[in-house]
């Protein structure tokens, strides 16, 4: 019991650590509309892979954006959400080349302390 008791405390810290914080979501995302588009990606083992990805129509400090909220089976609701800038993890190694190009990954923050990202497919004024 007492070993038990020790990794239960020993895991805490890890836990509390996990858990995203309200004040790091400081800017506002207005959801205008959500949509799922079919679509099918790279070739895997022959074979496209088809699915439906969820698609938002945002306005984020007065700008209009498109986001790509990956493989998904439903939608989001319109709405208000609570986000974040996320910094650059892609991996293959393609820099925009100038200040004319961009490319920018938000996380939402939901009212149950979820998250999730979405990447900006497309920008309009």
């Amino acid at each position: 019991m007492k070993k038990i008791l020790f990794v239960i405390l020993l895991l805490m810290p890890l836990t509390a650590w996990a858990k995203p914080k309200p004040a790091d979501y400081t800017i506002t995302v207005h959801v205008q509309s959500s949509h799922m588009n079919y679509e099918c990606d790279t070739l895997v083992f022959g074979h496209p892979d088809c699915g439906k990805r969820q698609h938002l129509n945002v306005i984020i400090d007065g700008k209009k954006y498109e986001l790509d909220g990956g493989q998904r089976d439903y939608l989001l609701h319109v709405g208000d959400y609570k986000a974040k800038v996320l910094t650059d993890d892609s991996t293959d190694n393609i820099a925009p080349e100038g200040d004319y190009e961009y490319r920018l990954k938000y996380e939402f923050l939901f009212p149950n302390g979820k998250t999730r990202k979405y990447l900006v497919v497309g920008e309009s004024e």
